[in-house]
């Protein structure tokens, strides 16, 4: 597929099934996250990969498990609990991305936030690229306070989405077609 094709084709799948990307195919994944444009070289991203079965053991069961925790932190019904907790099997692999922020004068905090969102949308374009599939979504577990901590999220630091990651479940429906005058202005 080339990128063009790629750029304006790219869909979120909302199901996916096994296998999740691995070995060179997770690797260029990472890779292409690495190469989002960022100011100044700061590199400021963190990618916390948690897979069915992978090295460390079920990683998305460890992330269900800090998503109860916070659910249950604020006193949540069971139904919310449980959404929470079956949030990382929507997909094989989830891919956390954090910003990881540098104290830099020239280099804003939001510049670095952007530029972790800028890596999500790489990594998920190189998945659809080796045909897998993919969909962000960040949600207020990302900016719960112990979700946070439990991943080692500080100060301005901010996980800017959970990349779910696989092989495609279902069908991919055609990108909707949108009136550029709808949304460019020129000077």
């Amino acid at each position: 597929m080339d990128a063009l094709t790629l750029l304006l084709n790219r869909r979120s799948l909302p199901k996916m099934v096994s296998p999740a990307p691995q070995g060179a195919a997770l690797e260029a994944i990472l890779r292409a996250g690495l190469r989002a444009p960022d100011h100044a070289g700061l590199t400021p991203w963190r990618f916390i990969v948690s897979q069915e079965d992978g090295a460390e053991g079920d990683g998305r069961q460890k992330l269900a498990d800090i998503l109860v925790e916070a659910a249950n932190s604020d006193g949540a019904d069971e139904a919310i609990i449980e959404k929470a907790g079956k949030s990382p099997f929507r997909a094989p692999m989830v891919i956390t991305v954090v910003a990881k922020v540098s104290e830099h004068d020239k280099v804003p905090v939001i510049e670095q936030h952007l530029s972790a969102g800028c890596a999500v949308q790489a990594m998920q374009l190189a998945a659809v690229a080796q045909g897998y599939a993919g969909f962000w979504r960040t949600g207020k577990w990302a900016y719960h306070p112990v979700v946070r901590q439990a991943l080692g999220v500080e100060g301005d630091d901010m996980i800017v989405g959970f990349l779910y990651l696989g092989s495609p479940g279902c069908r991919d429906a055609k990108a909707p077609e949108r009136d550029l005058a709808q949304f460019v202005e020129y000077l």
